[in-house]
């Protein structure tokens, strides 16, 4: 049996996912989160094969989960299953190790698939989003958002949702100062002024929904 743990804000999501992987006879959901702080908890306290994580959750994320569950074991196997469809987010998960990346759209038979091929340490992206990601790297067409750091990116995307700076310094667990820097330096790369043109720029790449 290929052991998963689902990781995901949303109670009804999570259900749907279990019923559908466990109509499979070679899957089982031996865990769930609802965060990524209890994603890091689950995990080690149940060790699954797979976790299946979505990166846009409250406290830390779905990204920095990701990274912490790796630098504790870096033979973690991880799918991200996210309603992000632009290109920023998958390269950034597959830079965290992750194996995996795919839209929330794909078919159920995807999904277990997936899993399957996550479990044996197989790679795979989304198929229209590796073909746009192949597109942007052979026509050297990179995003502004490249730019930043990680820590940069994740700040970038709570203010982009309207989060204060105290309200991101408390979810990351960083000192408003220090979000405060975050959020000059965001600008200064990116060539905005306010928090206004994050949205709007965040909205026209498609890293949150308008």
């Amino acid at each position: 049996m290929i052991r998963v743990l689902i990781a995901d804000d949303h109670a009804v999501v999570r259900t749907g996912f279990r019923l559908l992987l466990e109509a499979a006879e070679d899957i089982e959901v031996i865990a769930e989160a609802e965060s990524g702080e209890e994603a890091i908890t689950q995990y080690f306290e149940s060790l699954p094969d797979v976790v299946m994580i979505d990166i846009s959750m409250p406290g830390i994320g779905g990204i920095e989960a990701i990274k912490k569950i790796r630098a504790r074991d870096k033979n973690a196997k991880v799918l991200v299953l996210s309603v992000h469809e632009d290109i920023s987010h998958p390269k950034r998960v597959l830079q965290t190790g992750a194996l995996g990346y795919l839209s929330k759209r794909q078919a159920p038979e995807v999904l277990i698939e997936a899993i399957r091929k996550i479990s044996n340490g197989q790679k795979l992206i989304d198929p229209e989003l590796a073909q746009r990601m192949a597109v942007a790297d052979v026509s050297g067409e990179a995003s502004p958002i490249e730019t930043l750091s990680e820590r940069e990116f994740e700040v970038f995307e709570k203010l982009a949702l309207g989060k204060g700076v105290n309200d991101i310094a408390v979810q990351l667990s960083l000192s408003p100062s220090t979000v405060g820097t975050y959020l000059y330096n965001i600008k200064q790369k990116l060539g905005i002024s306010n928090q206004a043109e994050i949205t709007l720029m965040a909205v026209r790449l498609g890293i949150i929904d308008p």
